[in-house]
């Protein structure tokens, strides 16, 4: 017999053995969790409401196509005024939100417009669901002022998303997760559609927020002269202040 025959087996060594279960391990890795993108498709008037109201329609993607129940999401719309550009004209109504024209760059930031919550209904993959927002007419209130401020074009928004995902992991069982930080969406806004939501309720009207007490004296000083109305005794009052003024001030901004 040749010493060669007369050698022993050799037993697997331990890499050899632990080299299936590592794949194995690899394959049954945990499916990731639902990882939403969110994007804005557009916005309309919503038609016979008692306020102005907006609606934008916003479309939501899983990649992961995993089956989710809803989510409960908080979406907040900020006004984005530095990513736009404004004639003199336009710089200079917005002159009481961000100051003269040469601070713009540390003042024109972006602010808050609105803060809503709204439940995405179930779906796989994609899906689209609507953010209804009120509008107004107050120009005391900035958001309102800077729209009623822009003669046309677009108004820039970002709608920052987040609130919790709920899921059906395997095996059938709900599971949590919150939307993720970065959840962001970019949209632009023409002007003309919030005019014209605007015009259809107050038609050529704007709103002016007035003490009682000068309510007061503006009601006795209408029924004194007879006037019909609050507008019209408004433009009374500025005529005789004009019609008082020196020559060469009537008209004059102050």
């Amino acid at each position: 017999m040749s010493a060669q025959s007369s050698l022993p087996e050799v037993a697997p060594t331990a890499e050899a053995t632990v080299a299936t279960p590592v794949a194995q391990t690899a394959q049954t890795r945990a499916p990731e969790s639902p990882r939403p993108t969110f994007e804005v498709l557009g916005a309309q008037a919503v038609p016979f409401t008692a306020v102005p109201t907006l609606v934008f329609t916003l479309r939501v993607r899983d990649p992961t196509e995993r089956p989710i129940y809803t989510i409960a999401l908080t979406c907040q719309v900020n006004l984005e005024p530095a990513e736009r550009s404004y004639d003199d004209a336009t710089r200079s109504r917005l002159v009481e939100l961000f100051g003269e024209p040469e601070r713009w760059s540390a003042t024109a930031r972006s602010m808050m417009w609105v803060k809503r919550d709204v439940l995405v209904p179930s779906f796989s993959g994609e899906t689209t669901f609507e953010l209804q927002v009120a509008c107004g007419n107050d120009l005391e209130l900035a958001a309102e002022k800077y729209f009623s401020s822009l003669p046309g074009g677009e108004a820039p928004l970002t709608f920052l998303f987040n609130g919790t995902i709920f899921y059906e992991e395997e095996g059938g069982r709900m599971q949590l997760v919150q939307v993720p930080w970065e959840c962001v969406a970019k949209y632009r806004l023409p002007v003309a559609t919030w005019r014209s939501l605007i015009a259809s309720h107050y038609q050529d009207s704007v709103w002016i927020r007035l003490g009682a007490a000068t309510v007061d004296r503006l009601a006795r000083y209408k029924a004194e002269r007879g006037l019909l109305s609050f507008d019209r005794c408004l433009d009374r009052l500025l005529e005789e202040v004009e019609a008082a003024a020196p020559a060469g001030r009537a008209g004059e901004k102050r």
